[in-house]
Parts: C-alpha cells; structure tokens; sequence
C-alpha cells in the first residue's frame, strides 16, 4: 500500500501552490498568493499526475492574469495528434499479450468496431485529431448512437471505451493532461432489452423464410433464437464446433492457447470457458441443410462472405421488422416488438426454456454464465405463462366457492 503524502507547498514558474487531497482527490489552493486564485480539484487521486495538471494550471492561470502570453499556454499543449495515429497505439496497446495486460481477441474486435463508427462521426462533425475530443463531442455521439436505436448498455460501453482511449493517449503523453474527460456515466442496471414472444419469432422466421434474399438470415435468427448464441459467437461457430454423431456443439475459447491455427481467428467466448450444449432437434436439419464453405465458418452473408454482426442487425431491422411493426404495434414511449434487436433472441431463449421448466442451472451451462443472477436477468415470465402459473395458486378443491365469504362468521 502506497504511503500517503502530506499536504505540501510548492512554488512553480509564477505561483505558490498547497497540494493536499479531499476524499483522495487531489486540490490545488493558490489563496496565498497576492492574487487569490482559489481552490480547485484537479480532478485526479495520481499525485503525479496532480503534480503535472497543477503545472500546466500555474501556467494558465499566469495567461489569464497577465503574467504570460497566451502562445506559452499554446505551446505546451504539443502536438495534434491524429485520428489514425492515435487509433494505431491504442490498438497496440490492448493488442499486447494477455500475460502483460493485453485485453482479448473478442475484445479488440469490439473496440475496433467502435472506432470504426465513432472516428467518421467525429470527422463529419468537422474533428481532425484526438486533441478535439471533449465530453461534449463524446455526449453528442451518445445521442447519436441512441437515435439510431442502441441499446443504452452499448451506448454506455461505446462512451466508456473512448474515455480510456483518452486517459490512455494523457497518460502515454501523447495528450495534455487537461484533454482528460470527466463525464460521468451511469452504469447499466438490469436490462431494457426486448423478449421476443414466441409468436413474434414465429413471424420473424415465416416472414424471412418467404423471401429468397433473406433465407440467410432466417438460418442466422433460427440459430439465435434455439441455442441462446450471442451474435459473436454464432458469427465464430465452425464446422468442427458441431458433431452430428454426438449432437452437440462444443464453443471453444483458444483466447490462451499456444496452439498455432494458421491464419483463421482464435475462437472465443465471452466468459472465457469453453462450453457445449446439445444441438436442439428442430436446428439439426436447419443445419444440416446449410452448405460448407472453404473457410470453415457455419453462417455466411447475404453474398456468401463473411458474416457481419452489423450486418445482421441492418437487415433485421429495415427488412423485417419494420414490415411487420404494424402487425405488432407499440406505444411511443413503450419498448415494444419495435425495438427487438439480436440480443433478444438470447433472451427470448431463456424465457422459453424457463416456461418450459429447464433447469436453472443447466441453462446456466448452456449459456456459459457462472453467476445465476445472470440467468434471472434473462428470465423472462411472459403473460401467458404467469396466468398459467398463477392458476395452481388455490386454496380451495376446485370447486367454485369453497372458501368462506368475508363476513359470513364461518
């Protein structure tokens, strides 16, 4: 445990400054200097890092007072520092090995995914450089991300990764440190993700099974929606993940392994584990009827390439549910049949397996979670169901009028 540091005077270029920390954030109180300048947080618990935003804050307030030019507060913000060049050290970062903190494959792809959105939103908006970014611009694409439908749970994840990025770019030096973003965020709890009902996903697949040019997707939601798949990982499912002798599939995660595979990606799972679960009757001949391509991989794209998640969620939308939104109204401000997205086949997946009275635990498996909240978090009653149940809640034989009427003295 680091020692602590006692509060501290410090003299810089043009001011006298009393370090000292509340709640373990670092201050600055200049009040003893012939011009009060105050008490300020420097928004840091790092005292190195205080020590540097406590130099580059002297300097400014010697601008704002006279006592320097504004090209000296000009000059040591440094270098811009590009989009792409950015963009490249932070991918070299995270790209390290897993033994020196580098994160894992599926991990970098998702990162990658959201650069690859954000960056042209930031140049359409007329940005250049990392330097551009504030909480502001960040807090814009929020939004932007919430009228093109996220989820609030992607929003979250997307605003979170480019604060690090930043922190990352202050902390390598590539930033000035007052380019670090504050905005807070409000983490994610439960989930406002939509369940599927089971007539919906019934017209989901009738819908697509109709139309030549979205037999690929119908395969695609079928999987989703009888095996509880995230999307990554049915985008990753290969040929020798399925056996038909044993009827399972197995999910391997090769994020550690030192096996060398050519040039195919390592497959991976969320979690981490690998897992197997059975291949449920009605997807064998679905899958069984999907034919193999030289790359390996079970599901392709409408063109037969490679399928992508955002590929699937665009389609999904535009031509599926959007023609059948009218079949299944929702209120304005109601999540609704409307607002489904791939996520929801897991959930509706769930629900179906605890209204058809699956073990929790064996879902648990099936669905690589260790922690059963999880599960709950997906368990869906749907009303139906809740009615049905709610029928074996008696007290009487069956018999209407068994119990005693109020006030009858029995």
């Amino acid at each position: 445990m680091p020692a602590k540091r006692k509060n501290k005077n410090y003299n810089y270029r043009y001011f006298e400054w009393k370090l000292y920390q509340r709640d373990g954030v670092w201050w600055a109180d200049g009040r003893s200097n012939s011009v009060n300048l105050g008490r300020l947080s420097l928004n840091t618990r790092d005292f190195d890092e205080a020590k540097k935003i406590l130099e580059h804050l002297d300097l400014k307030m010697a601008v704002e007072h006279g006592l320097a030019e504004a090209e000296a507060l000009t000059a040591t913000a440094g270098e811009e520092i590009s989009f792409h060049d950015g963009r490249k050290l932070y991918e070299g970062h995270i790209g390290r090995s897993q033994l020196l903190g580098g994160t894992r494959s599926t991990s970098q792809k998702r990162y990658r995914a959201i650069l690859d959105k954000f960056i042209p939103f930031a140049e359409k908006k007329g940005l250049r450089s990392w330097n551009q970014v504030t909480a502001k611009m960040i807090g814009m694409y929020i939004d932007h991300l919430e009228q093109e439908g996220y989820a609030y749970a992607t929003q979250y994840l997307e605003a979170t990764t480019l604060k690090q990025i930043i922190g990352f770019l202050v902390k390598e030096g590539k930033l000035p440190v007052e380019n670090k973003v504050e905005l807070s965020l409000s983490k994610p709890k439960g989930t406002d993700t939509y369940c599927w009902a089971e007539s919906e996903v019934k017209a989901i697949l009738a819908f697509c099974a109709a139309s030549p040019t979205l037999r690929w997707l119908h395969d695609v939601i079928f999987a989703l929606a009888h095996t509880g798949l995230r999307i990554g990982e049915l985008i990753g499912l290969r040929w020798t993940n399925v056996n038909f002798e044993t009827g399972m599939i197995n999910l391997l995660d090769e994020s550690l392994s030192r096996r060398k595979r050519g040039q195919r990606e390592r497959q991976t799972t969320k979690g981490g584990y690998s897992r197997s679960f059975p291949i449920q009757e009605d997807l064998k001949p679905i899958l069984q009827a999907i034919g193999r391509h030289a790359d390996g991989y079970v599901f392709h794209g409408p063109l037969g390439g490679r399928l992508k998640a955002d590929t699937v969620r665009n389609v999904l939308i535009r031509a599926v549910l959007k023609p059948l939104a009218e079949k299944y109204p929702t209120g304005e401000d109601e999540i609704g049949f409307k607002d489904g997205r791939l996520h929801s086949f897991r959930h509706f997946f769930c629900s179906l397996c605890a209204n058809r009275n699956v073990a929790q635990q064996v879902v648990m498996k099936w669905l690589g979670h260790k922690d059963s909240k999880l599960v709950t978090h997906y368990y869906h009653l749907k009303d139906d169901e809740a009615r049905r149940q709610m029928r074996r809640i008696t007290l009487s034989d069956g018999a209407a009028g068994t119990l005693p009427a109020a006030g009858s003295g029995s």
